[in-house]
């Protein structure tokens, strides 16, 4: 096994972020990021990586591209808190992704990727019929543990900690595109209303070999001339919902799902690479602070998809980086289903309108 530390060069101003870099027998990496180093022994037992067979597949009507990831049928599905395969490895106990018996925040390549490896030659395709257009589903997946605990949220994370996970995906930014990925997606389901399956707080990174056909075309939009910054300017009264240290979340004038919130910096930025300490520190505060407006809103626990919109490899021509929520709720007892017309058209009907929910979010900030 392959085990190093070092420091980040990119940590907040009078502090030091500790990474540990240990490569497992089956070649997956684990990743651990702290403000201590970190010299806990490793646990001789550890999980083994699954099958990595994925390509993808071109659809000629929609005009976009599918994954077929047939290893991932079986991945953990609502596991017990005692198999629980985000928690540490603790002496005696079952063996888990993070062969260590405690850590801060922990990253590790995916048993069950989406993807069969980034930048690697062999390509594991699966076949397709003939007159189908395929490629090779390259890309590399990634889980994010936010603590070693097996509850809480972005919300009940401390402001240190949330500070620590924004300052681990900027160091996963630089080296999956030092890799080759084409574009970076790091991102949270939040509730069993999404799809979750395992309920330790976590979110994924996936890094693509191809640019996805909705950042394709935003990247498109920026680059044509499209000011995101202005319109937070004109919007904030309005759909404004908080502002922290130089970043604001807002509900869009034009949100798809009812309850969408964005947060942006006030100032066009590629990526999280590009804010300064302030700006991170804002961007972290708001990250929370938009969690638990959800929850204190809906009086529960509020199922949401979180995804973090950087620039793509190559395309940073005027890009603004956001981050956007998508809750898949409407009312505390209400789902907002993606039912037959949006999913038939991508037309989707919204039931509140964005200002009025800035302005009910706006009084719980």
């Amino acid at each position: 096994m392959n085990d190093r530390q070092d420091i980040l060069d990119h940590a907040p101003r009078g502090k030091m972020i500790h990474r540990r870099h240990l490569v497992k027998p089956d070649r997956r990496d684990v990743m651990l990021y702290g403000y201590r180093p970190h010299d806990g022994r490793i646990a001789e037992d550890m999980l083994v990586g699954g099958p990595k067979e994925a390509e993808l597949r071109y659809h000629p009507l929609r005009q976009d591209w599918s994954v077929y990831a047939s290893g991932r049928q079986n991945r953990t599905f609502k596991p017990s808190t005692v198999d629980d395969p985000l928690s540490p490895t603790l002496p005696g106990g079952n063996a888990t992704e993070i062969p260590f018996a405690d850590f801060e925040l922990a990253i590790f390549e995916n048993r069950f990727p989406s993807f069969s490896g980034l930048g690697e030659n062999e390509t594991h395709e699966i076949g397709a019929p003939a007159g189908v257009q395929t490629a090779p589903a390259t890309g590399r997946c990634e889980v994010v543990v936010y603590a070693k605990e097996g509850t809480g949220s972005l919300a009940t994370l401390s402001q240190e900690r949330r500070e620590l996970l924004v300052h681990a995906w900027i160091d996963r930014y630089r080296e999956l595109y030092g890799a080759g990925a084409a574009y970076v997606l790091p991102f949270e389901n939040r509730g069993e209303e999404v799809g979750v399956t395992l309920h330790h707080p976590h979110g994924q990174i996936y890094a693509f070999s191809i640019v996805p056909e909705v950042q394709r075309k935003a990247a498109e939009a920026f680059a044509s001339g499209y000011d995101l910054a202005a319109h937070m300017q004109d919007w904030q009264g309005a759909y404004g919902v908080a502002e922290q240290s130089g970043v604001l979340a807002f509900a869009p004038p034009f949100a798809r799902f009812p309850y969408e919130i964005w947060i942006a910096p006030t100032q066009r930025r590629t990526g999280l690479w590009d804010m300064d300490d302030a700006e991170i520190s804002g961007f972290a505060h708001l990250l929370g602070d938009v969690t638990r407006q959800y929850d204190a809103f809906f009086g529960r626990e509020c199922p949401y998809m979180l995804s973090l919109h950087a620039a793509p490899a190559g395309k940073h021509d005027n890009w603004h980086f956001t981050a956007q929520f998508y809750p898949l709720l409407r009312s505390a007892d209400k789902v907002k289903y993606l039912a037959s017309v949006e999913q038939s058209t991508g037309l989707f009907t919204v039931d509140v309108a964005p200002e009025d929910v800035a302005c009910a979010l706006r009084e719980l900030s």
